[in-house]
């Protein structure tokens, strides 16, 4: 297809000045007439030929338009070739025409100058002359003769006509410029006598016409171009019906010059007054030899911009699919070694080098990118928190545990340590300072009013030279080991209490007994005694119920799990403490279906009631230290559940909790003059127990009260759907 683009090109190329010299040759040599049918042939094929390569070059043109304006590519390097490829082909031409036309003109001005003009007017002038001096001359010798014939007439009436040849002979005789020839003629052209040397095979009888004009207009002059003489006719009044007919040789080569300078003058006054035309007609044939020749040369310009373009082009466009990141496009490699040919086949070499290289590079990153992630979600997912440390201390990387434990907002990267966590800044100093690479100590900070423990390592990071990087600070929340620790000595505790000090208290309480019904009536004042022994009787009784509680801590059973309802639970619970309370108000916000969970109802029963006795506490210790204007006492017990677990929160406006509220959990840790400690321990064992957890948060501020208090939050897990739905079915059909 490209090999018959390319031969059609350059075919109507060729084309073009092959109808220039045909219309040349067609107007100039062959002289071929406006009614030829050959000039005629050659001027359409002329116009087809403009008008098809006109057409050509138009589509061309406008489809350069339309590239550039949707940019694509190479649309406007092929605009500019095509530019200046044009310009190359108009302005030579355009110069050389103006430059032909002044030629020309200039041409023409030499030939009507007046010098030429003055000296083709002289020789029209001396051969006229000429023409008038021999014409005059002979007029005038014959019109003598005639005279002298006239003269012989009238001297002689009767004179025959035979008579009169001598008088010819002396009368051609007596003319000094001399006469060819001498005839007498009569009205008819027939001749009646001659002279001497006046032969009959040189008689040229006369026209009538010529007679007739001699007879009423005087004497006449005829002009004999053949034989280079004039004829003089003259009508002599003397004669009845007779004529004199002369004649005298004059110079042929003279009179021949005089017609053609009489032709020259006619035919240079005619190219002076068509001189604008001519000019025309010579601009009009130039110019549409101009238009063949230029359109030819813009037609190959357009090819060559193409040619040129094209390639250029698909690089541009194949640089820019490869700029988007597209290295599997792939240009079209021209033919030949130049070096556009030798561009495209390099441009391909370097893409399929650059995928290679992209791909290696891909899955060198497709690597590490896995092992980032691995290291990230190891990091991530571990229960340790850890930071990353630059070699001046600011933080660069915190994960999830670190972010959790240490309530760190996501602005923490860039921030020092000591202004990230102030809590850490004396070991991290300590392992700045010192020479160890790695320090470890318990560390005790408060986040979001919790008390917590830490276990902070800190350890120096370098490269395989040596050189330092940064730190690593990794730590573990050992708040609820230490806790446990704790509980675990208070239980041994509570244990050796229920040991050494319950077995005493029978005794003594029976000793006080028998002491008072001994002694009652022995003593002089019997009613302080029996105050002293119910004094004894009664504190020993406050020591029993201390010693049961430590040892119901110590000795907690595992909870007997069976299927229950917790929310009957909870409201059995509600109801027991609305008795028990009734200057406190009680909102809740509980489902009516029943929520069935594997758990321990006498213990869960048991968590639930502390909690909610321990709220109203709460607001009667508000109360005693004076609660603010305005204050009702309220407590709110919501519980929400989804498919993993439940949530019940109890809250109130009482006195709310004290900043260390982790200690809340420890036993023998109160808030209150007459609190053994013991409750939120016994109850977070009992949650913990069924595998939930319990938290103690500030509650949110009721809407009639500007005063907020505390919330326990108890997360219980559910039973599987199937066996809710199938406990929740039995109990309906009960």
């Amino acid at each position: 297809m490209r090999r018959v683009q390319t031969a059609t090109t350059f075919g109507l190329v060729f084309l073009g000045p092959l109808l220039a010299v045909g219309t040349f040759l067609a107007l100039g040599p062959f002289n071929q007439g406006a009614s030829s049918p050959t000039l005629r042939l050659v001027l359409l094929a002329d116009l087809v030929y403009i008008l098809s390569v006109a057409a050509l070059v138009v589509a061309r043109v406008a489809k350069l338009v339309a590239d550039r304006r949707s940019q694509s590519a190479g649309s406007r390097l092929h605009l500019r070739l095509s530019a200046v490829f044009a310009l190359v082909a108009l302005v030579p031409t355009v110069l050389v025409a103006v430059f032909a036309v002044l030629t020309v003109n200039i041409g023409l001005e030499g030939w009507f100058s007046d010098r030429v003009r003055s000296v083709v007017g002289t020789s029209l002038d001396a051969a006229l002359a000429y023409e008038t001096q021999s014409r005059d001359d002979l007029l005038e010798d014959a019109v003598a003769l005639a005279a002298y014939l006239n003269v012989a007439k009238q001297s002689t009436f009767f004179l025959a006509d035979d008579q009169l040849r001598p008088l010819l002979t002396q009368g051609q005789a007596a003319v000094q410029r001399g006469l060819k020839e001498a005839f007498l003629i009569d009205g008819t052209g027939t001749l009646k006598t001659r002279g001497e040397r006046s032969y009959l095979f040189d008689f040229e009888q006369p026209s009538v016409e010529a007679l007739i004009k001699s007879r009423d207009l005087g004497p006449q002059v005829i002009e004999d171009w053949a034989n280079n003489e004039f004829r003089a006719l003259v009508h002599l009044e003397a004669y009845a019906d007779r004529y004199l007919y002369i004649s005298r040789e004059v110079d042929g080569q003279l009179l021949s010059l005089l017609d053609e300078t009489q032709e020259t003058v006619r035919l240079y006054n005619q190219l002076e007054s068509d001189r604008g035309r001519v000019l025309f007609n010579f601009g009009l044939i130039y110019l549409g030899f101009a238009i063949i020749l230029i359109l030819a040369a813009v037609w190959l310009g357009l090819w060559f911009a193409e040619r040129l373009s094209r390639p250029v082009g698909r690089l541009a466009g194949a640089a820019q699919r490869v700029g988007g990141g597209d290295l599997d496009v792939r240009v079209i490699e021209e033919p030949g070694d130049d070096e556009i040919a030798m561009l495209g086949r390099l441009f391909n070499q370097m893409t399929r080098q650059l995928k290679g290289q992209r791909e290696a590079l891909v899955e060198g990153h497709r690597q590490t990118e896995r092992r980032r992630r691995l290291f990230d979600s190891v990091l991530s997912n571990v229960t340790a928190g850890v930071i990353g440390l630059n070699s001046e201390g600011r933080v660069d990387f915190v994960n999830r545990a670190a972010e959790r434990l240490l309530d760190m907002s996501d602005d923490a990267p860039e921030v020092d340590l000591a202004g990230a966590v102030p809590e850490f800044a004396p070991l991290f100093d300590r392992l700045r300072q010192g020479t160890a690479n790695a320090v470890q100590e318990e560390v005790r900070l408060t986040r979001k009013g919790k008390l917590e423990s830490l276990l902070v390592r800190m350890s120096v990071r370098r490269n395989d030279n040596g050189r330092l990087e940064g730190y690593v600070v990794a730590f573990d929340d050992v708040t609820e080991l230490v806790s446990a620790q704790r509980m675990a000595a208070w239980g041994d505790v509570a244990r050796r209490i229920a040991h050494e000090i319950k077995n005493p208290l029978t005794p003594i309480a029976l000793s006080a007994e028998r002491i008072k019904r001994k002694f009652q009536n022995q003593v002089a004042e019997p009613e302080d005694l029996v105050q002293y022994t119910d004094v004894i009787v009664r504190q020993t009784n406050d020591l029993r119920r201390i010693v049961d509680e430590f040892s119901k801590f110590a000795r907690m059973p595992e909870p007997d799990r069976r299927e229950t309802d917790l929310t009957r639970l909870l409201r059995d619970a509600i109801t027991l403490q609305e008795s028990g309370q009734p200057e406190v108000r009680f909102t809740t916000d509980i489902p009516d279906l029943p929520m069935v969970m594997d758990l321990d109802g006498t213990m869960i029963s048991q968590a639930l009631t502390n909690l909610i006795k321990n709220a109203g506490e709460a607001i009667e210790t508000l109360q005693e230290k004076g609660a603010p204007a305005g204050h009702v006492p309220e407590i709110r017990i919501t519980m929400t559940s989804d498919e993993a677990e439940v949530v019940i929160q109890i809250m109130d406006n009482g006195i709310g909790l004290p900043p260390d509220r982790a200690r809340l959990f420890e036993p023998y840790v109160t808030t209150r003059e007459k609190g053994t400690g013991l409750g939120l321990p016994i109850v977070k064992k009992i949650i913990e127990e069924h595998g939930g957890q319990l938290h103690l948060l500030e509650a949110p501020q009721f809407q009639e009260n500007a005063h907020s208090g505390a919330m326990a939050e108890i997360r219980l897990p559910r039973l599987s759907r199937k066996k809710a739905q199938n406990v929740t079915a039995a109990g309906q059909r009960g």
